[in-house]
């Protein structure tokens, strides 16, 4: 599906659950076939709505997988295992939530189509509550009283009241998120999806030419001998940056950081990647926020057209021929990249290649052929299987880093609620790795970061 049909459809959902048809709009919305990360968050929504917590719950894995600072997609996962009564998955998703806030009071999320805020003091307000849940009482006040830190004067009241609450052990009422709300298209696109004739149908109102019946944009002109065979290349082109190529091949975006272009299309490359894709001007976009308006020439034979319009420049992946010798391997991890290998490598070879882009042990990471993971790579894999899928030398894959198991060389002890508390000789599962010095991880039923030093 082309990325002007999955807008529309995107469009078409949202309008049907505005007018409170959520089955349609869900309908509508799982038709898509390769949905992005606000899609699949709508949908789990939905599902949320329809109180089906196990559909919710992989909506907004997918959510995540394909986003993983979407901090609202978090909490509504920890709303979702807190209502499953997995309270200890939920205060995990809970603090992935509060991280991803990066210390902020709060995120609005309308520049980014939803009408809504996610409080920090909210989010501590439901981790406070499934450890209540698991009769952690103490745990459940201290995340309250970190709750007063980031407060606002409009929530301070739902925090006092937990307060009261937990000091004579009783539970409070959960914070959740509106599940009518949905993340819409850009406006900006929608708006573009219906073509507009601005300039109506021509009429021949007078011509030199009394012979005349044309009725396009251009009525016939008498011929002037030895008139100029191309009007003089205006001073602007000359400072354009970047230098022309036309587009070989059709591309469809996969994210939204990527440029849909068809064969024909006329781009200028500022800068091509040793990775294979390309920084570029192209006309005809208009991309939020970050649009500026360019003055842009496309070159013909007999004349210089010009194009005024507001555009944006961003990647999209340079479509030169890929030597018959090699693979363009494009992969998915927490940023996507692309690397290089001898067609019909060994898994091996794949694998080192990879491990070596994502600077992680390739005994750490898994490859896929798809996002979810059902098709999975491995040592084991026929590789024939693996090359059948690709076209015109190229190829799509997914890494994701494996939960592995490690024992804690010294105990850990922090007041934070987002870190793992744990004691020398502990075994810790990794789930994830926040940087260089940080891990995230799972110990004794709890979940939080920890400093990667600490383990072996």
């Amino acid at each position: 599906m082309s990325f002007v049909d999955t807008l529309r459809q995107w469009d078409d959902g949202v309008t049907c659950a505005d007018k409170q048809d959520f089955s349609e709009a869900l309908r509508i919305l799982l038709a898509i076939p390769e949905p992005n990360s606000k899609i699949c968050f709508n949908i789990g929504c939905l599902h949320l709505l329809n109180q089906n917590l196990d559909d919710a719950e992989k909506a907004f894995d997918c959510s995540i997988r394909k986003d993983e600072h979407l901090a609202v997609a978090f909490f509504q996962r920890g709303i979702t295992f807190y209502k499953k009564m997995r309270y200890e998955e939920s205060i995990g998703d809970f603090q992935r939530a509060f991280k991803t806030l990066r210390g902020n009071n709060l995120i609005d999320y309308k520049a980014l189509g939803l009408r809504y805020i996610l409080y920090a003091c909210e989010v501590l307000h439901n981790m406070a509550l499934a450890e209540a849940q698991l009769g952690n009482w103490e745990k459940a006040e201290q995340n309250l009283r970190k709750a007063l830190d980031y407060k606002t004067e409009a929530k301070l009241s739902v925090i006092e009241k937990a307060q009261q609450a937990v000091l004579k052990e009783k539970l409070f009422k959960l914070v959740e998120f509106p599940s009518k709300m949905m993340f819409k298209p850009n406006k900006h696109y929608v708006a573009e999806l219906e073509k507009k004739d601005y300039l109506g149908k021509a009429k021949v109102v007078a011509s030199v030419n009394p012979q005349d019946d044309f009725s396009g944009f251009a009525p016939l002109q008498p011929q002037v001998e030895d008139g100029p065979l191309s009007p003089r290349e205006p001073e602007v082109l000359r400072a354009l940056e970047g230098e022309p190529h036309t587009v070989l091949f059709e591309f469809v975006p996969e994210t939204c950081d990527e440029l849909a272009v068809k064969p024909g299309n006329m781009v200028f490359v500022l800068q091509k990647g040793a990775d294979n894709w390309a920084y570029v001007i192209f006309n005809g976009r208009v991309r939020m926020p970050y649009a500026q308006s360019v003055i842009l020439f496309q070159q013909t034979q007999q004349s210089v057209v010009l194009i005024i319009n507001a555009s944006l420049i961003i990647w999209f992946p340079f479509k030169s021929k890929v030597p018959d010798s090699l693979y363009i391997v494009k992969v998915h991890f927490t940023f996507t990249f692309a690397v290089s290998i001898p067609r019909e490598s060994s898994y091996e070879v794949l694998i080192r290649k990879i491990s070596k882009k994502v600077k992680l042990p390739s005994d750490n990471i898994s490859l896929s052929l798809d996002s979810s993971g059902q098709r999975a790579i491995d040592a084991n894999t026929d590789m024939e299987t693996v090359w059948s899928q690709v076209r015109a030398g190229r190829i799509t894959l997914w890494c994701n880093e494996k939960k592995v198991r490690k024992v804690a060389l010294h105990s850990y002890q922090s007041a934070n609620p987002e870190d793992l508390n744990f004691k020398e000789g502990d075994e810790i599962t990794v789930l994830a790795r926040i940087n260089q010095d940080w891990l995230e991880g799972r110990c004794n039923g709890s979940t939080g970061i920890f400093p990667a030093s600490f383990v072996k």
